[in-house]
């Protein structure tokens, strides 16, 4: 059974509906990256998972649990972080701070203390910057910051919105290379992203969304040699 299941989702904002009968899996272990123009609905899907978009038809299911009636506070819990476009750090609280934001529904001290630790050895800059706040760090330093505080729920789903954006390149790949050792390390990775090549480097599938619609989908690799993919978003 597939960790992540949806069908025919159609769901949007109030009377507009974004996205028309989407459907897709993803598997327990998985790096997953949904690519497609801006407007084609590739946000709506990851806040439709995470409860912040309105659900109209079809079914989003977890580990084969259903999440439909679920409101949105309670699916992190479930083990579904997401982190948002723009990584929203908070400015005023220290590197610490910001990412024990992400273990608040954990009561654990100690295990708290210990996925703290953990996160600061995915991310060594941070522990540089520990004391710092969050509105001085560099875009880097916040996208690393917004990654860790969603690994605080040791979630098995983790959701990322467009994490390159506004990053210089050997930025970009450093945060990928965090992502790639994410995964390794067993967490399932589901990724928006515009930057295809990335996309398409260190992630296993990808689909392709157009319009609110998956219009294609595939192995990564097969989809790099693609003529279509290739002339659509990487410009070759």
């Amino acid at each position: 059974m597939p960790l992540l299941t949806i069908d025919r989702l159609r769901a949007g904002y109030g009377n507009l509906e974004v996205l028309h009968g989407v459907s897709l899996t993803v598997e327990a272990g998985e790096f997953v990256s949904l690519i497609g123009a801006n407007g084609a609905g590739k946000t709506t899907l990851l806040r439709a998972i995470s409860g912040t978009a309105r659900l109209m038809d079809g079914s989003i299911s977890l580990g084969g649990n259903g999440l439909s009636g679920l409101p949105g506070h309670r699916r992190p819990r479930l083990g579904i972080a997401h982190v948002p476009e723009g990584r929203q750090v908070f400015p005023e609280l220290t590197v610490r701070d910001n990412l024990l934001v992400g273990s608040y529904s954990r009561r654990d001290r100690t295990d708290r203390e210990q996925q703290l630790e953990r996160v600061i050895s995915l991310f060594p800059r941070l522990r540089e910057r520990y004391g710092q706040r969050g509105g001085t760090l560099s875009g880097g330093e916040q996208q690393m910051v917004a990654i860790g505080r969603a690994m605080m729920l040791k979630p098995i789903l983790l959701m990322l919105d467009e994490p390159s954006q506004g990053l210089a390149q050997i930025v970009t790949r450093q945060v990928y290379e965090n992502l790639a050792d994410i995964n390794r390390q067993g967490t399932t990775v589901l990724l928006v992203e515009q930057q295809v090549v990335n996309a398409l480097r260190y992630s296993q599938r990808v689909y392709v969304m157009e319009r609110g619609l998956i219009t294609a989908s595939g192995d990564s690799k097969e989809m790099r040699h693609d003529e279509q993919i290739r002339a659509r978003y990487l410009g070759l």
